[in-house]
């Protein structure tokens, strides 16, 4: 059994350049104002980065992919992300919906020792619910830039926001933007009952004039893919790995428990299984990467910074087994690499992929 308490990471660095705020076709909440347009200056500076960005990515390690068929994600496709800040807060998590189109989803420590999901979807073409959508945090935006996503979120903290406007990333924010609509099936509170759609939102992100393509397929890809099943058990350093246990708090935590049949992890949230409140279809995970982070709390002692910028330590899970890995991220546009014990970059099964963003002084469980 493996145990993994503490990780080597640096601090956080945010990177702040220019932006700010539109609405799309109609506002959110007509008590919000001092929003501001968002300038032609400020979109010409989001493309200009991401293109420096890409620059950077490919003179440093591309995303390598087989020339077979990967199923999860259009891999050679040039179509940008949507990156959704999810509701993860252990009364709504029975509400979630639509988590099982996304091709990668994160998930990230917040105050108070929960935690929020960051769910990537990519050429999806349908009109598909996803909820319930919760407000951003800065450290946020850091996932976002690994694989150019536009992102889409509900409100933020004070230091998001700051982050959102400075950095110039291209967001769709419920607080001004019209793709959102609220349904309280559990008459949980007004916080847990906002849902968006992906066409939605690409409908906006056209408005606001947001680039729907990134200037290389690489820039959107975060992990290197096999379009079959990885095969951990060769591997020295390998042990099983039936069920995962990974805790953000004392009273919140995520397991993973392994079906040999499918192939498969059931994500199970505090005890419950997390399945899909609409259709009812278990919420799974082929791959399952644990990135563990140092935090320290914000200047206002609410809100939490996490180390996501610097190295670490984790483990990268598939196929009933798990390895030890490391990873490294330069700063906040900069992809996350994940390498193996011996230095040689991942390779993840096709399929789903949580990367699991947990705090280092909680213990992770492997078993």
């Amino acid at each position: 059994m493996f145990r993994l308490k503490r990780a080597v990471a640096a601090g956080t660095a945010v990177i702040l350049l220019a932006g700010s705020l539109t609405a799309c076709g109609g506002s959110g909440d007509a008590g919000v104002t001092g929003q501001t347009s968002r300038t032609s200056g400020a979109k010409s500076t989001q493309t200009e980065t991401r293109t420096a960005a890409a620059q950077k990515s490919t003179q440093a390690e591309t995303p390598q992919v087989s020339a077979d068929t990967v199923d999860i994600v259009d891999v050679n496709s040039t179509e940008r992300p949507f990156a959704l800040s999810v509701n993860n807060t252990p009364v709504a998590v029975k509400v979630q919906t639509g988590l099982n189109r996304a091709f990668l989803i994160y998930e990230l420590p917040t105050e108070g020792r929960t935690s929020r999901l960051l769910a990537l979807f990519k050429n999806v073409d349908d009109d598909l619910t996803v909820g319930t959508i919760r407000s951003a945090r800065h450290y946020f935006l850091d996932y976002c830039f690994e694989s150019d996503a536009i992102f889409v979120h509900y409100g933020w903290s004070h230091y998001a926001e700051d982050a959102v406007r400075e950095t110039g990333i291209d967001d769709i924010n419920g607080l001004t933007d019209s793709p959102f609509w609220r349904d309280n099936p559990e008459n949980l509170g007004n916080d847990h009952t906002a849902y968006t759609s992906i066409a939605q939102d690409k409908a906006c992100a056209e408005e606001k004039g947001f680039a729907p393509d990134a200037d290389d397929a690489s820039d959107t890809i975060l992990l290197n893919y096999d379009p079959g099943d990885v095969d951990l058990s060769e591997r020295e350093d390998a042990v099983s790995a039936d069920s995962v246990s990974i805790p953000y708090g004392a009273d919140h935590g995520t397991v993973f428990t392994y079906d040999s049949e499918s192939g498969e992890y059931d994500r199970i949230v505090n005890g419950e299984p997390n399945t899909d409140y609409y259709t009812g279809e278990q919420f799974t995970a082929r791959n399952i990467i644990v990135e563990k982070v140092s935090h320290e709390m914000t200047d206002d002692n609410y809100y939490w910074n996490i180390g996501d910028i610097g190295s670490g330590e984790g483990y990268f899970i598939t196929g009933g087994k798990a390895v030890p890995i490391t990873w490294s991220k330069e700063d906040q546009r900069s992809k996350t690499h994940y390498y193996y014990a011996d230095g040689t970059q991942i390779t993840v099964s096709d399929g789903r992929t949580y990367i699991e963003v947990q705090p280092d002084d909680m213990e992770t469980t492997i078993s």
